[in-house]
């Protein structure tokens, strides 16, 4: 009886917001340090099948986690490059959401002085 009264309580896992980037973060560097110091040993480079499984995967999964986001193109398109995939796309792109998500709005104030009120003279 549990297990069906577990099974119709279908209720969303909620992941708090700062968890998500630390979770995006920590992917970012893992797959960033793959494709930068471990994937150059062993595989063939910019053409391996293996780094684009893994730019999907990533690709996902910060979507997944973060949102779609625009900062997360150019990592996609920059492994195409011959030698740009040496920049960290990935972390760069998370930290440029975190710190566009951070911005708090300004709001301007205007000046709300009232004018000084005058009682009108009496003749």
């Amino acid at each position: 009886m549990k297990m069906n009264e577990a099974a119709m309580n279908q209720d969303p896992v909620i992941i708090p917001q700062r968890r998500r980037f630390q979770a995006a973060m920590i992917l970012a560097i893992i797959a960033d340090a793959l494709q930068i110091i471990v994937f150059p040993l062993f595989i063939e480079g910019a053409i391996s099948p293996v780094d684009d499984l893994l730019d999907l995967g990533i690709g996902a999964a910060l979507a997944y986690l973060l949102g779609w986001h625009w900062e997360f193109l150019p990592s996609f398109f920059a492994k195409l490059v011959p030698g740009v995939a040496l920049v960290p796309f990935w972390t760069m792109s998370v930290a440029n959401v975190h710190r566009k998500s951070r911005k708090m709005p300004v709001t301007i104030e205007a000046n709300r002085e009232e004018p000084a009120k005058t009682e009108p003279r009496s003749s």
